[in-house]
């Protein structure tokens, strides 16, 4: 499901216009990169949460030639499934 379809959809459960919506998606999407960006949890009782992974600093290989390259530490962001969720999809999988 794209960006696109997640609004029309809304859109469509919501009333709200497509414009409205989009807008409204797109706040989402700021909050929570902004939340993410200054290393916060951001929590969706019953949906998972987003949080920052930090990955340290090591030592791994280029592919190509086999040399061996030094990896600097960074931080990812990463999403934690609540066990809710996993189980309406996997509910909703077996079903079919």
């Amino acid at each position: 499901m794209t960006k696109s379809e997640i609004i029309a959809k809304i859109s469509e459960v919501t009333g709200l216009t497509k414009v409205e919506t989009e807008t409204v998606v797109n706040g989402f999407f700021a909050t929570v990169s902004e939340a993410l960006g200054k290393g916060e949890t951001i929590n969706f009782r019953g949906f998972g949460n987003f949080v920052v992974k930090h990955q340290k600093a090591r030592y791994g290989f280029n592919p190509s030639t086999k040399e061996k390259i030094w990896i600097n530490e960074k931080y990812k962001p990463a999403f934690r499934p609540s066990k809710t969720l996993k189980e309406k999809v996997n509910n909703n999988l077996n079903k079919s």
